[in-house]
């Protein structure tokens, strides 16, 4: 681990480091042969600036192949040097990097090509040498064919190829008005499909399936800077519940400058959720229905583009995309993840290979067996598992979570656990660790030390933080309760670095709660479909019983002065709790929370809800507008004016209710932020504002950094 910066705290550290991310290996990619690695990482703990790197296997050397301020006098400028569909590209993936943040191999694993403020570069992974390429500028997503003769690239909104000696540089599909583009994936599919790609080279180079956007039908929205009134409002094209999404359609484009359609039936399947094309078979869609009760995995005839149905999925809530798959064997088999029988089931051809309970939360790699991360009977707790003619073997039975990549003989594993700070990296060959990817992030300030249990009938997995040193009897301690509490992350899970910002509020004087209530992650399909058409209630439920379950067994918790905090989903949560149950929650922090599901995107919307004019009674249940006159709470709203996912029209809507209703509360605006609050200053007072807030509200007295009275 990096050394600490002399004179940070916790909150400074915290920004400056990205949430600890900042030096650890990332993006990583195995060469078939076995004899390197590929991967990304920031030269410190807190320099934003991403580099690509190799390991060699031979001898476990590793070799800084390109850095962005050698390559550029842009290459260490921050987002706004980027073109526009890369900054919304990395706003989806809630990527805060900057230099080399993405990039792509041939089959080989031989050359990588990415993109560096708006300019294509490519890399000789075996000799080092990083070179440009005269790619027409600005270069999005740039990806080497298979076998390394040509690197394709999105600029203009189209797909275009360019030779690795430079010429032959042209658009294979062009957009053909101001409102398509060729080879880029919409925002629902990069926000909640987890389909962050727009185009996909055929295993022989010789052809792309290209995907064509036209967001014509789409509603605009105007995102105002009001900071600077002198600029206009952004457009931006955003779909919202029950409105119309992207036109998306596929094609089949040859490197000579054939182009054919791919068609299926997209008036029942309008939603292109993964495209699959490897050497094992044809290319394999993924498609889903609008209200995505069903999806179908189509065949695409190599020359004709015709789309023939291999399989159909269907599940009166919704079926699941799961990342890594469609895929296929080396044998050809079709590899899926299903909803059965309790459990997200790995199936291979027609034969199901797991069951509860592992939980398969993605397949990394199909060969002659198949490895795939799953949980089991503790979710807070990940391995790796591959499953092959001899049934189901779990690659790392260490506690902790881990994910990793594998090719041919080498996986590379990742693993957190609560016993120590910060990401193991390590390279395993036939079982043995046979090399280690060195982390230069900092550990955390804070010691985190949680109190891991399980309560209820519906077995909460919570964690409770305490103050550094806090002897039981020695004092009240109020209550912060931090969750997240929807359908898309969980917060109680074995890493002691995901609680740095909780233990940090505790060592202030609180006591902490996490609690993962009905729908988090890792717990399977029955378990994730307890929410489907009703968050508010299960989740506002859940929290509430976790807080009272917990505080039979730590008497010291004060119930009379408890509060809530939380971001996106959250802050919803955090706004619900204090309007719905004022006598449990006694102030609350929401942070970009969505108030009204009508003004957030279809495909998550829609998954829970339905559709609005189908359900209206559900979007008003869900809706806070209408709770505005029962506020008798402290309320904090926080909210990035420049959010393009969750619009602040959510956080001014329900404080013009309240104000309306003649309630008092707080408003703080963030000039610039997006979803994400990306800048150092603004993510390290952010904190300490919320720690303010909390204290006034809660009647807390003031402490030092190490829990006790501060100086007056």
């Amino acid at each position: 681990m990096a050394s600490v910066t002399p004179g940070d705290d916790l909150p400074r550290q915290h920004a400056r480091t990205q949430g600890f991310t900042l030096g650890v290996p990332r993006t990583l990619t195995v060469a078939p042969d076995g004899e390197r690695v590929v991967f990304l990482r920031a030269p410190s703990g807190t320099d934003p600036r991403t580099c690509l790197w190799t390991l060699t296997l031979a001898d476990g050397a590793e070799r800084l192949v390109a850095d962005p301020a050698e390559l550029t006098e842009a290459g260490g400028a921050g987002p706004d040097a980027d073109p526009a569909e890369e900054r919304d590209r990395r706003e989806r993936a809630r990527e805060r990097a900057q230099g080399i943040v993405a990039y792509a191999t041939d089959d080989a694993v031989r050359l990588a090509a990415f993109a560096l403020v708006g300019r294509l570069f490519v890399a000789d992974l075996d000799g080092g040498r990083v070179r440009p390429l005269p790619a027409q500028a600005p270069v999005v997503d740039p990806r080497p064919d298979p076998s390394g003769t040509w690197v394709a690239y999105v600029s203009g909104g189209a797909l275009r190829i360019i030779g690795l000696d430079g010429a032959g540089d042209r658009a294979l599909a062009a957009p053909e008005d101001a409102t398509t583009t060729y080879g880029l994936a919409e925002f629902v599919a990069q926000e909640e499909m987890g389909r962050s790609r727009g185009y996909w080279w055929a295993p022989d180079g010789g052809r792309l399936l290209v995907a064509r956007v036209d967001v014509a039908p789409v509603p605009v929205w105007h995102i105002a800077d009001p900071a600077n009134p002198d600029r206009p409002p952004t457009a931006v094209r955003y779909p919202a519940a029950g409105t119309a999404n992207a036109r998306v359609t596929l094609h089949l484009v040859t490197v000579a400058g054939g182009r054919r359609e791919v068609r299926w039936d997209q008036d029942q399947f309008p939603y292109l959720t993964r495209v699959h094309w490897s050497r094992p078979g044809p290319a394999l869609l993924q498609v889903q229905s609008r209200d995505q009760r069903r999806v179908r995995i189509l065949v695409v005839g190599a020359t004709t583009g015709t789309a023939t149905t291999l399989r159909e999925d269907q599940d009166p809530a919704w079926v699941d995309l799961v990342p890594g798959v469609p895929t296929l064997t080396a044998q050809g088999r079709l590899v899926q993840v299903v909803a059965d029988a309790g459990a997200h089931r790995l199936v291979v051809g027609d034969q199901p290979v797991t069951a509860a309970p592992l939980q398969v939360q993605a397949v990394i790699d199909a060969a002659r067996d198949v490895c795939f991360v799953a949980t089991d009977a503790d979710p807070m707790s990940q391995s790796l598992y591959v499953a092959g003619a001899t049934g189901v073997t779990r690659l790392l039975d260490e506690p902790g979570r881990h994910t990793g990549v594998r090719s041919g003989e080498v996986v590379v594993t990742q693993s957190v656990g609560l016993d120590r700070s910060g990401t193991l990296t390590r390279v395993w060959r036939q079982g043995a660790v046979v090399a280690t990817i060195g982390s230069r992030a900092e550990a955390p300030l804070v010691a985190p030390s949680p109190h891991l249990c399980t309560v209820g009938p519906h077995a909460l997995r919570c964690a409770l933080l305490l103050p550094a040193g806090h002897r039981p009897g020695s004092r009240r301690l109020p209550v912060l309760l931090d969750p997240y509490g929807g359908p898309a992350a969980q917060r109680v899970v074995a890493a002691r670095d995901a609680y740095a910002v909780s233990q940090w509020f505790a060592d202030q004087g609180l006591a902490v709660l996490v609690a993962d209530g009905r729908g988090t992650p890792g717990r399977g399909p029955d378990w994730d479909r307890l929410v489907h058409l009703d968050q508010a209630t299960p989740n506002l439920e859940d929290q509430v019983l976790a807080l009272e379950q917990v505080a039979l067994t730590f008497p010291d918790l004060d119930t009379t002065r408890v509060g809530i905090r939380g971001w996106s989903h959250g802050g919803y949560l955090a706004a619900l709790a204090v309007l719905r149950r004022p006598d449990v929650f006694h102030a609350a922090i929401a942070g970009a929370p969505v108030t009204d599901f009508r003004l957030y995107d279809t495909h998550y919307s829609e998954r829970y809800l339905g559709q609005p004019t189908e359900r209206p009674e559900v979007y008003a249940h869900h809706s806070l507008l209408a709770d505005a006159p029962g506020l008798r709470r402290p309320l904090l709203l926080i909210h990035g004016l420049a959010d393009d996912n969750v619009v602040v029209a959510h956080s001014l809507r329900l404080s013009a209710a309240l104000l309306a209703a003649g309630r008092p509360h707080t408003v703080l605006p963030v000039s610039g932020a997006t979803h994400m609050a990306a800048q150092v200053v603004v993510a390290e007072n952010l904190l300490r504002l919320q720690l303010e807030f909390l204290q006034r509200a809660l009647g807390m007295e003031a402490v030092d950094g190490a829990g006790r009275p501060a100086a007056s």
